[in-house]
């Protein structure tokens, strides 16, 4: 069988992909503007690449063709897909009835910390020896691909809230039947698509109506926005996590702060209570937001039968994902770390957790965005950015000429540094950095290639200001 995927290098497509290559199928794929971690999987995986959206692909006379949502109508492709009435196929559609369809689906939702979460829980499973499958929006270190199809009935997905295909404008999870759901948080995002937050979360109470009574939701606790959904989903079992301050449940995961012999917060543990029994471990991804994700991942785990003692000792050895505060290189001391966040408690989330693992003495902290998202785009978003950014010791801003606000109203009279020439950020980073500094470079996307440009230019320089 030949599937052929329109917009392959997205990372819910790439790992689709993965997937198809897996059940023995030729794959091909094509897209615009490819960059990695994605490109480079389907390189690996022997997927065939295409650049561009033209009618010639069609010659190749595919069997099924799954088109991304990054299709609209207007591209050449669909056009005539539609004159020739060729079959629509979105690809949750396409994973439900190929992949899911007999699994156990433990479905990771919520606006922030999806990928982290869906990692670290296949990964726990997979250390448990339960050997699951799994499709993770990111590339996970401790893995070699971002899916695969697994040898058990478990299947760990990263259940995104964004709508299916131009065709299809429910929320992708619609399509997954989860027996096992965490919530992990909710705010209003993908202005592009939703008018507000009520209208997130009608996605989400769809998704709750869908849920079989033997299921079990995974709940923040913490999360205001997520309350009115599970007081309303009384279907299936329920089970809290929350931060130290805010109560739980029975049967709920209670953070707490943990502490070494000289009573100092140790940021490097994980502490928790469960039904009054105490637990304690490491982790190695800093901040609070991290460990809330774990929490919700030894919940899921403990659903399909694993202990929070066996997911304790898995977490020791998560590896994390990568574009999530990875460092990508060290150069006359100055560290270069690349992320994705992009909304702003994401980017406030990544910046405190930095702050979190690193003392005054271990240099500052340079901040460089690109607000790229939909959202940002439309301003969604723009009030809280300069709050989001207020705990960095200089930042730096990008405007990549899509922006429908201006970045010189947000952030005059403050000490953010707005370019619109990347050659010229480029040069201004470097020309402020002292040996011992930081760099975390925040975007959603390429951004043109920054992040290699500048550990390229870093390491062909004689020196850096001491």
């Amino acid at each position: 069988m030949h599937v052929h995927i329109l917009g392959i290098c997205g990372t819910f497509m790439g790992s689709l992909a993965v997937l198809a290559k897996q059940l023995g199928y030729r794959v091909t794929g094509s897209d615009i503007g490819v960059y990695p971690p994605m490109s480079t999987q389907l390189e690996r995986a022997g997927i065939e690449l295409i650049e561009g959206f033209d009618i010639d692909q069609l010659e190749m006379k595919p069997d099924q063709i799954i088109v991304g949502n990054v299709m609209t109508r207007g591209h050449a492709v669909i056009e005539e897909m539609l004159e020739r009435k060729l079959e629509l196929i979105s690809g949750p559609q396409w994973l439900a009835q190929h992949v899911l369809g007999d699994r156990w689906v433990l479905a990771v939702a919520g606006t922030h910390g999806k990928t982290t979460t869906a990692s670290m829980l296949a990964w726990i499973l997979e250390y448990a020896g339960l050997k699951p499958g799994f499709l993770i929006g990111g590339a996970v270190n401790n893995f070699d691909f971002s899916a695969r199809l697994g040898e058990t009935p478990f299947f760990v997905i990263e259940a995104d809230e964004y709508d299916t295909a131009f065709f299809d404008k429910r929320s992708k999870f619609i399509h997954y039947s989860p027996r096992t759901l965490i919530l992990n948080n909710l705010e209003f995002d993908h202005a592009d698509i939703f008018r507000d937050l009520e209208d997130v979360q009608r996605q989400f109470k769809h998704l709750l109506k869908l849920m079989p009574a033997s299921a079990k939701m995974i709940i923040n606790a913490d999360d205001e926005n997520l309350a009115t959904l599970h007081q309303e989903s009384q279907w299936c079992e329920q089970e809290f996590f929350a931060a130290e301050s805010v109560a739980v449940e029975t049967q709920g995961w209670q953070l707490q702060t943990p502490s070494n012999d000289a009573g100092l917060v140790n940021h490097d543990a994980l502490s928790f209570t469960l039904d009054g029994k105490a637990y304690a471990g490491e982790l190695a991804q800093p901040g609070q937001h991290n460990k809330m994700n774990a929490l919700a991942a030894m919940a899921a785990a403990r659903h399909v039968g694993v202990t929070p003692d066996i997911a304790l000792d898995a977490l020791k050895e998560f590896r994390g994902v990568r574009r999530r505060m990875e460092i990508k290189g060290v150069h006359h001391g100055v560290s270069v770390y690349d992320d994705f966040a992009h909304h702003p408690t994401a980017i406030r989330c990544t910046i405190e957790a930095f702050r979190e693992r690193r003392s005054e003495k271990s240099g500052r902290l340079i901040v460089v965005l690109e607000p790229r998202s939909n959202s940002m785009q439309m301003g969604v978003h723009k009030d809280q950015l300069r709050g989001s950014l207020s705990a960095a010791d200089h930042c730096f801003v990008f405007d990549n000429g899509a922006l429908q606000w201006s970045l010189t109203d947000i952030f005059k009279d403050s000490k953010v540094v707005i370019e619109n020439d990347i050659d010229n950020l480029l040069q201004s980073v470097i020309g402020l950095l002292h040996s011992g500094d930081n760099v975390l470079i925040l975007s959603n996307g390429g951004f043109q290639g920054f992040c290699g440009r500048l550990c390229e230019l870093l390491s062909k320089a004689d020196s850096v200001h001491k």
